[in-house]
């Protein structure tokens, strides 16, 4: 990794991933989730040439050069408990006021870029507060939002017997509300909702990765060479460390807050084959990066994450799909 520096509030970690850490003030390192943190990871770069690829890199021109990847905006189920799903779907919560003001200066802060610099294509976690985050961006940069089932929420295992955790609707469906999405793309990956454990979320992310860049490689022929990805906080930060090749890298992800990856030259593997040029950067919003989250805020027991509860009425349901839809190609002589 070149070499860079993430910043907070605390005492200083030894020096173990090529970036200097400050360990979060005491009242951050609790397992209960943090109600409200101006903790942020800003990640300043300084190796220039990990900003932007050489103009020597020898690159295949289908190839993806640049992953953004953001997390959606302030919710307001943390401002009131009085709200309503614009879906009807449980578990998801609109932006509060303050997510639209973020998520406009997202779309601002894009729009400063240089043309070859922006995002040509958004990938969004299926849910209302991340359509909602990406749709001021795709307005302004006038391109196309494609909802991907792989990038969804984090929920930990259901307790047995109470039931599945709830899944968004299809994309066609979804475009009732935002005209903005695209419902050609399929979605790649689907996540179990019966959860999933620490070591499971990562898993998740690596395939979803793996086959989201092929994909778009592959099915656009080079249209997409920087792409933005919306998602969760603890989605996130296993996309990030799935880039980096580094599932103990510490981070913490605020309010759309956004990394940016660059594909090592003749690489972009996953995991690895990205370099970072920031993680958790809030530098572009007002007020910074707020709301902030990491995996070290989970309660484990017995070094296990706890199970949460299904959504009532779901216990007859079927979980499916789940994992991988892209056909499995097989090599040789196969016999139909």
């Amino acid at each position: 990794m070149p070499g860079y520096q993430i910043l907070c509030s605390g005492s200083v970690l030894p020096d173990q991933y090529g970036y200097r850490l400050e360990r979060p003030a005491a009242s951050c390192t609790t397992t209960k989730p943090l109600v409200e943190s101006r903790l942020h990871t800003i990640l300043h770069v300084t190796s220039k040439a990990a900003r932007r690829p050489s103009a020597k890199q020898d690159c295949n021109p289908a190839m993806i050069e640049t992953i953004y990847v953001l997390r959606h905006g302030y919710r307001l189920n943390w401002v009131t408990q009085v709200w309503k799903s614009e879906t009807g779907l449980p578990r998801d919560p609109p932006l509060a006021a303050y997510g639209h003001t973020q998520a406009a200066e997202v779309a601002g802060y894009f729009l400063s870029l240089p043309e070859d610099e922006r995002p040509t294509a958004i990938f969004s976690s299926p849910y209302y507060r991340c359509l909602q985050t990406t749709k001021p961006i795709s307005m302004a940069l006038n391109v196309p939002i494609y909802v991907e089932h792989g990038l969804s929420e984090w929920y930990s295992p259901v307790e047995l017997g109470t039931g599945l955790h709830p899944r968004p609707f299809p994309a066609h469906r979804l475009q009732d509300y935002f005209s903005e999405i695209d419902p050609s793309w399929s979605s790649i990956y689907y996540p179990s909702r019966k959860g999933e454990d620490v070591d499971q979320c990562h898993d998740r992310t690596e395939a979803v990765l793996y086959h989201l860049v092929n994909e778009v490689e592959s099915r656009f022929e080079g249209q997409h060479k920087r792409i933005l990805l919306v998602s969760h906080a603890a989605t996130i930060i296993a996309v990030n460390r799935a880039l980096l090749g580094d599932r103990e890298a510490p981070m913490r992800i605020g309010c759309c807050t956004l990394s940016e990856f660059q594909r090592k030259t003749g690489e972009g593997t996953v995991p690895g084959g990205w370099d970072g040029v920031k993680i958790g950067d809030g530098s572009h919003m007002k007020e910074g990066a707020g709301r902030d989250w990491g995996f070290e805020d989970i309660i484990l027991l017995g070094g296990k994450v706890i199970n949460d509860e299904g959504q009532p009425g779901t216990e007859g349901e079927l979980d499916d799909p789940v994992g991988l839809q892209l056909p499995v190609h097989v090599e040789g002589n196969a016999r139909m």
